[in-house]
This record gives C-alpha cells, sequence and structure tokens, in this order.
C-alpha cells in the first residue's frame, strides 16, 4: 500500500549521516508534500575527520544534481580510485595491492585477470597480482585524473575523500536553502505514543518536535533506536577485533594521489587520506593489543609526528549492527544504525543505500510489519555481507610478526558463507559463481574477491609453481598491458603530479 501522502520525517543528529539522510528524503518526497526536520545539539563541536568513500557517493551527488565544481572545493575533497593496501602481507611481490573501483574498461580486462587466478592457483607460474590488470590502478599509480579527454568516453569508477565535518555542513546549507528545517536544539527525552511508536523529540526549554517517522542519526548513543525503542545491538567483537582508533593530521609531503592507502601496524592498520589542504591519518587498532599511548607513538613514528606538537584524538568504535533498522516508526541511520571499522570506507555508502531502500520500501509497501521485516532482513544481510568481506583482510592476512596478525589469521569466528567462500578459492572453484550463490554479487563483485585474495598472494608458495603447459591461457597480461596504457593517456595528470612522475 502506498501511504496516502509522503511523512513527516523529524532526523535526529546532523553530520554526514543526518544531513545526507535528510537530502536524500528531502529530494524524494518533497515535490508530493513532504517535509524535513533535522534537529541537532548546537554544542557538537568541529571533527573535521578526513574521510573516504565509494562511487555511492558520487551517484547520490549525481542523484541531487550537485556537480563536483559545487562540491568538492567546500569539502578540501579529492578523487578517489581505490584503495591500496600495504604491508598486509610478507610474500615475496605481494607485499602491496591495490583494490580498484570497476570501470567499462575492466570489461575487458577482468576476464584474462580472472583467467590468470584460476592458472596460478592451480600451482602454474603466471602473473596473477591484480595491479597490472586494471584501469583505475594504472591511473592511481600515475596520478591521473579520473576524468578522461573528450575524445575518450569510458570513465571508471571512482569515490572521493573529504572532510566529514565541511560535507555535513555543505549538505546542510544545501538543504536548508531548499526547504529542510534545521532546529538547533539539545533534546532531552523522546516521548512515546500509547502504542510505543515515538510521538516527539523532547527539548531541554520543553519543546516537543513531533512528526510521523523518526531517523536516528545520534551516533553511537542511538537514542531513539536503542535507548528509547529498546532496540538490540548485535556485536561484530568477535569477527572484528579493532575498537578503537588514534587520528592526526599531517601537511602534505608529495603529490596528492587519487587513492586510500590503507597500511598495516602492529595491532591494527593506519590509514592515509589525502585532501586538497592536508593529510588525514589514523590508526585503527584494537586495545586488547595494544595500548592507546603505544598506539600513539606508533603513529606519530610512522607519520613523522614523533617530536610534533600536533595533537592526536582518540576515537572508540562500536563495531556491529542494530537487529532492527527499522523498528516502529524509527529508522536508525549511520552510527545508531551500525559501525563496521572504515577499512573499506562503506559508512556513507550504507547510509545512503538505506535512505534510499527505506523510502521505496515505504512507498511500495507502506508501515506494516511484513514491509518493516523484508525491509531489516535486506538491511542486515548487507552489513553481514560487508562484515564478510572486511573479515576476509584480515583472515586471510599473510603476516607473522605480531600476536594481533597470528591471531587474525587464526580467527574460527568466520560465517558459514565466508567460509564457503574460502574453500571455493582454495578448492579451485567458480569464485564468481559462489559469490552469487551466497551473496547473490550484491555487495562486492568477483573481481573485489579475486583482489583481495590474489593481491594478498594466495596461492601455492613459491618453490610449488610450475611453469605454465601448452594450452593454459595466461590471461594474456601482456595485451591487457597495452590496451590499459593506450587508455590511460587520455587521462590528464593531477596537478603537482606531472612534474615528478
Amino acid at each position: 500500500m502506498t501511504p496516502p501522502r509522503p511523512p513527516h520525517v523529524v532526523i535526529l543528529g546532523g553530520g554526514s549521516a543526518g544531513w545526507i539522510t535528510a537530502c536524500l528524503l528531502h529530494h524524494r518526497w518533497a515535490a508530493r508534500g513532504g517535509r524535513v526536520t533535522l534537529v541537532e545539539s548546537p554544542e557538537i563541536g568541529i571533527i573535521g575527520v578526513g574521510e573516504g568513500s565509494t562511487p555511492q557517493l558520487k551517484a547520490m551527488f549525481d542523484l541531487l544534481g550537485i556537480a563536483e565544481a559545487e562540491w568538492m572545493p567546500a569539502c578540501d575533497a579529492t578523487w578517489k580510485l581505490g584503495i591500496r593496501f600495504s604491508g598486509w602481507s610478507e610474500r615475496p611481490g605481494f607485499e602491496s595491492y591495490f583494490h580498484p573501483f570497476p570501470g567499462p574498461i575492466d570489461l575487458h580486462s577482468e576476464p584474462g585477470f580472472i583467467r590468470a587466478c584460476a592458472a596460478a592457483r592451480r600451482g602454474f607460474a603466471v602473473p596473477a597480482h591484480p595491479d597490472p590488470w586494471f584501469l583505475a590502478s594504472v591511473l592511481a599509480g600515475e596520478g591521473r585524473s579520473p576524468h578522461p579527454g573528450p575524445q575518450f568516453p569510458f570513465a571508471p569508477g571512482y569515490g572521493y575523500h573529504f572532510d566529514a565535518y565541511k560535507l555535513g555542513a555543505f549538505l546542510r546549507d544545501w538543504g536548508v536553502a531548499r526547504g529542510i528545517v534545521h532546529l538547533p536544539r539539545r533534546v532531552v527525552d523522546v516521548a512515546l505514543d500509547g502504542r510505543g511508536d515515538v510521538a516527539a523529540l523532547v527539548c531541554e526549554d520543553g519543546e516537543r518536535i513531533a512528526g510521523d517517522l523518526f531517523v536516528d542519526c545520534s551516533g553511537f548513543r542511538a537514542v531513539i533506536a536503542q535507548q528509547a525503542l529498546g532496540g538490540r545491538f548485535i556485536s561484530f567483537a568477535d569477527n572484528l577485533f579493532n575498537d578503537a582508533a588514534v587520528v592526526i593530521p599531517t601537511p602534505h609531503s608529495g603529490p596528492v594521489l587519487p587513492q586510500t592507502d590503507s597500511i598495516a601496524m602492529q595491532a591494527g592498520w593506519r590509514w592515509r587520506i589525502p585532501l586538497t589542504t592536508r593529510v588525514g591519518n589514523g590508526y585503527v587498532y584494537s586495545s586488547r593489543h595494544i595500548s592507546a599511548d603505544q598506539a600513539e607513538t606508533e603513529l606519530r613514528a610512522a607519520t613523522g609526528m614523533l617530536d610534533a606538537a600536533e595533537p592526536v584524538r582518540f576515537l572508540t568504535m562500536r563495531v556491529g549492527r542494530m537487529e532492527q533498522t527499522w523498528e516502529r516508526n524509527c529508522l536508525a541511520g549511520g552510527l545508531a544504525q551500525g559501525f563496521m571499522e572504515p577499512l573499506e570506507a562503506t559508512a556513507l555508502h550504507i547510509v545512503i543505500a538505506t535512505a534510499l531502500e527505506f523510502a521505496q520500501a515505504l512507498e511500495e509497501g507502506g508501515f506494516t510489519p511484513a514491509n518493516r521485516d523484508a525491509f531489516n532482513q535486506q538491511a542486515a544481510e548487507r552489513y553481514e555481507g560487508i562484515r564478510d568481506y572486511i573479515v576476509g583482510h584480515y583472515r586471510l592476512n599473510q603476516r607473522s610478526d605480531t600476536p594481533y596478525w597470528r591471531e587474525n589469521a587464526a580467527n574460527q569466528h568466520l560465517s558459514d558463507r565466508l567460509k564457503a567462500m574460502m574453500t571455493a578459492w582454495f578448492s579451485q572453484a567458480d569464485l564468481a559463481q559462489a559469490n552469487a550463490r551466497l551473496y547473490g554479487a550484491r555487495y562486492y563483485s568477483a573481481m573485489s574477491w579475486h583482489c583481495l585474495f590474489a593481491g594478498y598472494g594466495t596461492f601455492p608458495a613459491e618453490d610449488r609453481m610450475r611453469p605454465l603447459p601448452d594450452g593454459i591461457d595466461d590471461g594474456g597480461l601482456e595485451r591487457v598491458r597495452a590496451m590499459l596504457v593506450a587508455c590511460a593517456g587520455n587521462f590528464p595528470p593531477l596537478p603537482g603530479v606531472a612534474q615528478i612522475r
């Protein structure tokens, strides 16, 4: 059943998650009479963490009709073609690999990479490292823009790096200018009606802000979804060990390359995210394996800030998800819905997908238990599918130098689906078919799974690799490389890169 009119949506909490949700729901429903009110505390300080995204953020800006030239300068944003993982494997030749965002050119290079992986899994000595096989890897390595010249019609998929606070502020101003109501208020209570639905947010001066639908973007506190409605949080702590982070900005020391760096550390990993004004750095770690002081020292040493006066900030992470994303007349969003550590930059991807799919579900099925259950099942499967891929990074790591990495490699708290994906790889089964059967190929593509396994070098030991016999396809890397080099020439170098390449 389609609701007779779009609801009045009241969102608790701003930031990137709150304002993305507000803008998307306003865009969807405003023309048909829907209203969006966002309530956030005026006391929330500026965080400004450097953050990365998947191509889903570009799709959102395209949907809203916001040009890159309008929002990127305001948010210190740079382009992102993928993630380079360094130090996650000690196998010679596989110390680093690039996970690219897919694009149309990959339709011509991916099949060869898959065939090369198939041969290497059988123990044949063929070039199966992912880096040479994809256009985004070439462009990132050469510091090129993702926008080709007008004579070349095929652009790669890409995301962005940005200042998270400035992104929220930009969307706030954009949304308010188009009719979203912004109320700087401190909410002290959530009023429920006789049926147990949310009736209103209660502010410290007694003001009540009523609505039809409430979206909880109050962060890890989950003020509505968990505190008021008693929603259950499902922890992923057994799957993912990291529960804290320490962050510090650094000045640029080289060209701004269109990639996120994920660099293995003693008890976790650190990100390096280039913005236009600075580099964002953060060490995501397990507090069970290293203290906060030790993590700060290790991060400072790795970033050349050991003797610098620049202060660090410590963050704690609650890794997991709400059992029900949609409970009664409340939708949980952002950190209130759940969180998986930022290894694959999925946080805003989930925010966007949740808002769009909720709007679709509400329009098609209304506020019915069956509709809610179907939506919640879909949201849960997304979290668990993304979780499995992230857990795979740790379970498959090829390091043995610290207890943290050894315990991750021995972790048996894996879902049956992840176990099945690993079995498919090591038994030389068709990984694309396994991905389609287990995950519906919805969360990560077969290309991404191949990059993960192959990027770590999870092939037979080097001394067991044998020459490729006649009749076995090596993927044709030489032909692919020639094609990618020719394609890359259509993409201009980024500023500051050409003269140092």
